[in-house]
């Protein structure tokens, strides 16, 4: 009998490091590995790390080094690091942080399990060296395709040797040449590693944009699409393990389809994963401004079952500003969006992100910022002061701002987005939801139950409780789709009342 090895995987950053944890679950358990929760219990603990900002590079140190404790105190005899800042750093981690036993890039994703067994047998794997991904493939996305074969993108996932799901039914009826699913039985390389209702699916990897202060393209390379039917075949895949909302994630979903001859792809994707049985709702991620477009904006605000959801990564809104960061806007273009979009659909949700005190910005950029922020209604703001990215063109830049006043305006747009998300989530009281519940504690006058509706993702959005009083006449269960009256606000979460004669699925 093969000698038991144990993994855990601790997953950070973004959700789609979380695809890509499940990806490396899925070759450990095909290997043989048995994977475990908690990292205490496994022989070895791989932390999947994140490089994006000092904040999130810093939480992914405390996390190997909080593994590395557990090499004194439970069964735990190796530490790994993956993921994007083991990709983005490589040996210079290793050097830094002797106490992970291996530091191992996107091109040992392939051939983990025999790292781990060498890391576990004692032996050496030389830590991954840091290459610029954006050179793997050729400039032109159309002629990457073929081309990407030989590279390694993590979260794609592959043909699996069992278990495999078969061939999705029905695909897009009108998709480019070529991009026919293969014949055969078909299943994503990936194992869940939770319960949860809720499931991300990688719709393209890397990204072409060069935004002065982001990193990203560096280490995740050039803008990859998945092929249709694959995104569909692991999307069918995930309904049969339980899932009801997909969320469709990428460093840009605006920009699907490009590589593979038709950038509006994602149009003609969306309805046939909304149809997938079992699914009750999409959600798509990561969506540039500059790149929208109204056949997109149609299919997003009136396709049944995909949300009318729109997380748009403005960034900033003084124009300045953002022809420093090398983007296109401006606060009343950026206006004029949202209201297109609501005039479709007048309860759609839309979150963004800002940075503050880039290098350059004056009073009067950070006023336009405010006056874009404050009419924009939007559901969920996320504020980051500008620091220097190792590698960025902004980190070049003169005029860069005394960390005093980043942080002044830090705190001032904070304090401001608090106010008006929790305005925004008032001005829902009253409207009825469709809630996909996702905790079930006891429903008492102790418990509750927890539930997002179409303009809430996971984590990053706030939450719909629903009244005890309500839910406890009703079985509700995780997964549950169900029907409810906004009756109040904490914050941006919002209260509500299940309505159950009109109780969902």
């Amino acid at each position: 009998m093969p000698e038991r090895r144990t993994v855990a995987l601790v997953t950070l950053g973004c959700a789609r490091n979380e695809v890509d944890s499940e990806e490396l679950a899925g070759r450990l358990a095909a290997d043989g590995w048995e994977l475990v929760e908690d990292a205490s219990d496994a022989d070895v603990a791989v932390v999947n790390t994140c490089g994006f900002v000092e904040a999130a590079k810093k939480d992914s140190v405390d996390a190997l080094l909080e593994a590395n404790d557990l090499k004194d105190h439970g069964k735990t005899q190796a530490v790994v690091a993956v993921g994007c800042m083991a990709e983005r750093y490589g040996k210079e981690l290793a050097e830094a942080l002797p106490e992970a036993d291996g530091v191992l890039g996107f091109d040992d994703y392939a051939d983990i399990s025999d790292r781990l067994q060498t890391i576990l047998s004692g032996g050496n794997v030389e830590a991954h060296t840091p290459r610029d991904r954006r050179k793997l493939l050729p400039l032109s996305p159309v002629e990457r395709q073929e081309a990407a074969a030989a590279v390694a993108l993590p979260g794609h996932g592959g043909q699996a040797g069992t278990g495999a799901a078969e061939a999705p039914e029905n695909v897009p009826s009108d998709l480019p040449e070529g991009l026919a699913p293969a014949s055969g039985p078909r299943a994503p390389l990936r194992r869940r590693l939770d319960s949860s209702p809720v499931a991300s699916v990688k719709l393209a990897s890397g990204c072409d944009r060069r935004c002065s202060f982001c990193a990203i393209p560096s280490f995740r390379g050039s803008f990859v699409s998945r092929r249709p039917s694959d995104v569909l075949g692991e999307t069918r895949w995930l309904a049969e393990q339980g899932v009801k909302e997909v969320m469709l994630v990428s460093e840009n979903n605006t920009s699907y389809g490009k590589d593979l001859g038709d950038i509006r792809l994602l149009e003609t994707l969306l309805p046939e994963l909304a149809a997938v049985d079992g699914i009750e709702r999409i959600r798509v991620s990561y969506l540039q401004p500059a790149e929208m477009r109204p056949g997109l904006i149609d299919v997003l605000t009136s396709t049944e079952k995909v949300a009318p959801y729109f997380d748009l990564s403005f960034q900033h809104s003084a124009p300045d500003v953002l022809r420093a960061m090398r983007r296109f806007g401006d606060t009343d273009r950026f206006l004029d969006l949202l209201e297109t979009i609501r005039s479709k659909a007048p309860t759609a949700g839309a979150r963004s992100n800002f940075i503050v005190g880039f290098p350059g910005e004056t009073e009067a950029d950070f006023a336009e910022l405010e006056r874009f922020v404050t009419h924009a209604r939007l559901d969920a703001i996320g504020v980051f002061g500008y620091s220097d990215e190792d590698g960025t063109e902004a980190a070049s830049y003169e005029r860069k701002l005394d960390q005093e006043i980043v942080d002044e305006r830090l705190a001032h747009l904070s304090r401001l987005a608090e106010e008006l998300t929790a305005q925004r989530a008032e001005e829902r009281i009253g409207e009825t939801l469709e809630v996909l519940v996702e905790t079930v504690d006891s429903v008492d006058e102790d418990g509750g139950v927890i539930g997002r509706a179409a303009h809430q993702a996971p984590e990053t959005d706030g939450q719909v409780v629903l009244t005890p009083e309500s839910a406890a006449r009703h079985d509700l269960a995780s997964g549950r789709m169900v029907t409810a009256k906004v009756v109040g606000t904490e914050g941006v979460d919002l209260v509500a009342e299940c309505l159950f004669e009109e109780a969902g699925r």
